[in-house]
């Protein structure tokens, strides 16, 4: 395996954790946003109020989104192993 491949596998592999982990995260950010405005505009500063809501939300649509991660890893693996058994 030379240089050029080792750079590949590590570019796609940082490009699939991006695209696996990014609607998770946009997902909490909005999700913070939406309660940071709701506490600026109440004036109520409860900590809980900012914690439990996200982290539901996080949980329900990490069950959501599970097939669509599992997919995307899979083809990635799929790849990955079909390039190491073209080597050898």
């Amino acid at each position: 395996m030379e240089a050029a491949d080792v750079i590949d596998v590590g570019r796609d592999a940082l490009i699939i954790t991006l695209v696996i982990s990014s609607p998770i995260m946009l997902i909490g950010l909005i999700v913070g946003l939406i309660i940071s405005l709701f506490q600026a505009l109440t004036h109520i500063q409860e900590m809980t109020l900012v914690f439990v809501p996200k982290i539901l939300v996080v949980f329900a649509s990490l069950f959501v989104l599970l097939p669509f991660m599992l997919a995307t890893l899979l083809t990635f693996t799929q790849g990955l192993v079909d390039r190491m058994i073209s080597l050898g």
